[in-house]
């Protein structure tokens, strides 16, 4: 039999003391954000409260590795000595969010892909209490759907069907104070489940804000829709006010930001890779990683069509 040491040697191997404060930090800041403790554990897959206190509380002799990783991936924290910066695109969507949850709007906003909609939404939600972020897959179902919502909101689904929780999902909103129900890359959702947006809006209208956040796809899907008659496109439409916002996209001064806080400030530089970035942070980051290396091969690589 393994000696109690032993144990702990095994699970803490190969993670510092460094990493675990900072995991801990990013897990206080997203419990602040839930009314209680267990509301906070009840959104986080295959983590309890109990592990929550013992995080908290420096009580890691007994926490294994696997399940710090799994709580950093789960409250967004990464390892990383990237820096992201507040692009125009990042300063126009904040706003529009602290508006829509001051007022309980709903609507929909559009940018095109790499425009950094995904980073802003995930540190929107996380710096606001009561505002939640679903990251939309298009594999998901109604009821996948649906217990993703729940567990956004810190309510466990357990065993309830549709009908339960689509009234569990709409009675929590209910009773909060300006909640913002945000769903991120909204145009992924099939029909069936975009549909449940006409019904939480039907509930929730005046109490919840909800936030559709996708590329420009959502805006020709809705509009094709809208054409043919489609079952559910009128009434989607018509309840994000006619007419999607529309976000600027990265622009020359967004990518000075970005390449002079990550290490890359020679003037020819920038604009080399302004040039070749297609107005893609993702694409930005990798020309800016492979300029820090000093790698000729990588920024070939990094500049092919």
């Amino acid at each position: 039999m393994k000696s109690h040491k032993s144990v702990k040697s095994k699970h803490n191997k190969g993670m510092k003391d460094q990493d675990k404060e900072q995991i801990k930090q990013a897990l206080m800041a997203y419990v602040t954000r839930f009314d209680s403790q267990g509301k906070a554990s009840r959104t986080l897959n295959g983590v309890s409260s109990a592990t929550i206190s013992q995080m908290l509380n420096n009580r890691w002799e007994l926490i294994a590795e696997e399940m710090w990783r799994n709580v950093a991936a789960q409250v967004g924290y990464e390892q990383t000595q990237w820096k992201g910066v507040q692009t125009r695109d990042f300063k126009l969507l904040t706003a529009l969010l602290k508006d829509a949850q001051k007022h309980s709007d709903v609507f929909a906003v559009i940018g095109r892909a790499g425009t950094g909609k995904t980073y802003c939404l995930k540190q929107y939600a996380g710096e606001h209490r009561r505002s939640y972020l679903l990251c939309c897959n298009e594999y998901w179902n109604r009821k996948y759907f649906l217990s993703e919502l729940l567990r956004t909101i810190g309510v466990n689904p357990g065993s309830l069907t549709m009908a339960e929780m689509t009234t569990e999902a709409v009675r929590r909103l209910k009773t909060q104070d300006r909640p913002i129900l945000i769903l991120d890359e909204a145009d992924k959702l099939k029909d069936v489940v975009l549909y449940f947006f006409i019904t939480l809006y039907n509930h929730l209208e005046n109490r919840c804000a909800i936030i559709l956040c996708a590329t420009d796809y959502l805006r020709k899907r809705l509009e094709f829709g809208l054409k043919r008659d489609k079952k559910g496109y009128p009434e989607v439409w018509s309840r994000i006010g006619g007419k999607p916002f529309k976000l600027d996209g990265l622009s020359f001064s967004d990518v000075v930001q970005v390449c002079s806080v990550n290490g890359v400030q020679d003037k020819k530089s920038i604009k080399e890779i302004y040039n070749e970035c297609g107005r893609d942070l993702r694409r930005v980051r990798r020309l800016v990683d492979a300029f820090n290396r000093g790698s000729n091969d990588d920024l070939n690589l990094y500049k092919r069509p």
